[in-house]
């Protein structure tokens, strides 16, 4: 224990706050079909309630089983402002939960207007001025594990197939592009949830059928994507309830079973499937997604500064021997010591951390130094 310490002074201390990226690589396959046959694959998990399901990177009973997102479908029936779905029905498969679902993400990521009322999921953020909203979503939910702080803004990418049932994703020409371009620069910080950006598509490359339409939001540190169903609507699906300017000229079925002649409109998928069901035929077609996540590192500096007169004697009891320094081979030798370990103590001297240093430094009269300590959190 320290017997004598040395105060910090308000330029001993500095704080840093430093941003680290990580690559998240995930592949179709993967949700798809990697661990079963699909839709039953061992590592996607379905729960009584059918208000979700999850997707793991492994058989989920497996203990080396990582959770990666949890994908759900909601729809509005305009609880704010007016308008909302043409799809909600009271005899629609779970329309309910869906609403619901709708609902409970709209309040937590777009919250509440001047009336109280829940607001509607918004297509360009601008919220004040009205505009086109999202009434029909997907929401992809990522796990902590993946998104850590916050997924890096402009680098979301996640791609769809549009082909037939079978091989929806044969050729390039029949994926579907969906990015936040523009998300590191035009960000929205209206939401109770932090920032989210805006995604936008691209299909098979050709963006002068797509004009990249607005198509959803993501939001960065919740970790939601928040994926307006019209991006699977065929021109003559759209309706004026839910069309959004520009989205999807080609054409996407959807199919409910395990034939390629039998396809539903994405209405029906919505509607007559449950919530499980609208899951699976959005996961089928998932052809690979990736992001950069952000963990937020927090550092105090603290700058140890010893003089010349500092720390020349040591505290250790085997310092001395009969009264004499053991360093000392005669009395008009200098004092020294050698500093192994940094303690930083409290106000009252209780010691909150201990830094050990890689070799022992050796101090004297004749020498100074300054001892970098950092605390990472």
């Amino acid at each position: 224990m320290a017997t004598t310490f040395k105060t910090f002074l308000n330029n001993d201390i500095t704080s840093t706050k430093t941003l680290l990226h990580e690559a998240i690589p995930v592949t179709g396959s993967l949700v798809s079909g990697t661990y079963g046959t699909f839709p039953n694959g061992g590592n996607i998990k379905n729960y009584a309630h059918g208000m979700f399901q999850s997707v793991y990177d492994y058989p989920y009973l497996s203990s080396s089983a990582n959770h990666i997102f949890d994908l759900t479908v909601g729809y509005s029936t305009g609880t704010s402002g007016g308008g909302g779905t043409s799809v909600s029905a009271s005899t629609n498969t779970q329309n309910v939960e869906k609403v619901n679902l709708y609902n409970q993400m709209s309040q937590v990521l777009q919250g509440h207007n001047a009336e109280g009322r829940i607001l509607r999921l918004d297509q360009d953020g601008d919220i004040t001025a009205g505009g086109t909203k999202l009434d029909n979503v997907f929401f992809i939910n990522f796990a902590r594990l993946l998104g850590k702080d916050e997924i890096k803004k402009g680098s979301f990418t996640i791609k769809f197939g549009t082909g037939p049932w079978l091989n929806p994703f044969a050729a390039a020409a029949d994926r579907l592009t969906i990015q936040d371009t523009l998300g590191a620069t035009e960000y929205r910080v209206n939401s109770p949830a932090g920032e989210y950006g805006i995604l936008s598509a691209t299909a098979g490359g050709n963006t002068t059928d797509m004009n990249n339409p607005v198509c959803g939001l993501i939001f960065y540190q919740a970790g939601v994507v928040a994926l307006s169903g019209s991006v699977f609507m065929s021109g003559s699906n759209l309706n004026a309830a839910s069309k959004l300017a520009g989205i999807l000229t080609c054409s996407v079925s959807m199919s409910l079973a395990n034939t390629s002649s039998d396809s539903q409109t994405f209405e029906s998928v919505l509607t007559a499937s449950s919530i499980s069901g609208a899951c699976n035929e959005i996961r089928h077609r998932l052809y690979d997604l990736s992001f950069n996540n952000t963990t937020e590192l927090n550092s105090t500096i603290h700058f140890c500064r010893v003089n010349h007169n500092d720390f020349n004697y040591s505290a250790n009891p085997t310092y001395l021997s009969s009264s004499k320094l053991v360093v000392k081979n005669n009395t008009l030798d200098a004092p020294v010591s050698y500093i192994t370990t940094i303690g930083l103590y409290s106000a009252d001297n209780e010691l909150l951390a201990v830094a050990k240093l890689s070799e022992p430094l050796k101090k004297d009269p004749t020498n100074e130094m300054t001892l970098r300590v950092r605390l990472d959190y």
